[in-house]
């Protein structure tokens, strides 16, 4: 299937935010290349980040993983700026347990080989996440009760709470009457979000033109891209709200936000059960909550999350994450301790002082 981070709306859009989008096909395939330029006080270097790609089945051993991003890059090359110094991948394979994954990953390290071919220090997208299937068999759509069945019983029970407390959902997209009031109360529970859990967000123009390109692009409309924003109301309150992108080959629940009144009222279940309604009757296969926690794992600071996601009834899925072909060993070797100090200041030291 085609992942959304590689149609060309998303190109498209991360062309408005930093990226340079460049199109290439190789073997008949097509491939969304982002590039990014980066301004060092001595000289100007490039990367390129190919997201959510190649697809891979999980049994190509990390040899045959090598020689494939290895190829594949040197038939990107010519078509990249001269000072590109790495091609990144997400190689899209999935494993449905974390230790098969850890274990690929780490035979992917002690494997040998003239292929200058790394792990990433850093993963560009989730690499775990939960799918919820919308069909039976290959054409099928589930039924509600189908559907309902496939939850926990309590996930069951919270969204059946939030209406009959009398919780609302309403829809909206760049064209909906009242969207730019609805979205200023998205983003007022986003800021309340990031205050309350320490969570990073983008500035508001960043969401409001993915909102913008998915209504107005006409590379959306070609690709059938929709992109919707759900907001729970009780009331006269606003109390959760959710971006989800639907597209021919899945809908993905992009991001979200909630307040901090009427938590009781259970209004994320029902937001996450609208949605997931809404991308079977579009026709999307597959319902992807979009990044998670590894594990069940109780110590871990996002473990909420975990429990949330998974109790909707979806196979968790986890990817091997981000892999760096290495053009310029050099220009590399300066990235990389960049990039780790980035993800050292951001984990660490911003969690530290939201803690205080």
């Amino acid at each position: 299937m085609k992942r959304f981070t590689q149609s060309s709306f998303w190109a498209e859009f991360k062309s408005h935010h930093g990226w340079k989008s460049c199109p290439v096909t190789v073997d008949g395939t097509n491939y969304s290349v982002l590039i990014r330029q980066l301004n060092l006080k001595f000289k100007r270097i490039s990367i390129a980040y190919i997201p959510m790609a190649p697809e891979c089945e999980s049994n190509l051993s990390p040899k045959e993983l090598k020689e494939k991003l290895s190829n594949l890059a040197l038939a990107l090359k010519p078509e990249l700026p001269v000072n590109t110094f790495c091609i990144r991948f997400d190689p899209a394979m999935d494993f449905e347990e974390t230790s098969n994954r850890d274990e690929y990953v780490q035979k992917f390290r002690q494997t040998n080989g003239s292929f200058n071919v790394k792990k990433a220090l850093t993963d560009v997208q989730p690499p775990d996440t939960t799918v919820l299937s919308l069909i039976d068999g290959e054409t099928n759509k589930r039924s509600d009760d189908d559907l309902l069945a496939a939850m926990k019983s309590k996930w069951r029970y919270n969204i059946k709470l939030a209406a009959k407390k009398g919780v609302a959902v309403e829809k909206f997209d760049f064209a909906t009457d009242g969207f730019d009031k609805a979205f200023e109360e998205f983003y007022s529970l986003f800021q309340q979000t990031s205050q309350r859990d320490g969570v990073q967000f983008h500035n508001k123009s960043y969401y409001q033109n993915l909102f913008e390109l998915a209504s107005n692009s006409k590379n959306a409309k070609d690709e059938k891209i929709k992109l919707t924003l759900y907001l729970a109301k009780h009331e006269e309150d606003y109390l959760a709200g959710i971006i989800t992108l639907f597209c021919p080959g899945e809908a993905v629940y992009l991001y979200g936000a909630s307040g901090n009144i009427k938590r009781n009222l259970m209004p994320a279940y029902l937001l996450q059960w609208t949605a997931i309604q809404d991308a079977r009757e579009y026709g999307c296969p597959a319902y992807d909550f979009y990044g998670m926690p590894p594990t069940d794992d109780e110590n871990h600071p996002m473990h909420g999350l975990y429990l949330f996601k998974t109790g909707f009834g979806g196979k968790n899925i986890h990817r091997p994450g981000s892999f760096d072909v290495v053009i310029k060993k050099g220009d590399y070797t300066i990235y990389a301790a960049a990039e780790k100090l980035r993800a050292f200041y951001y984990k660490v030291i911003v969690k530290k002082l939201h803690r205080r």
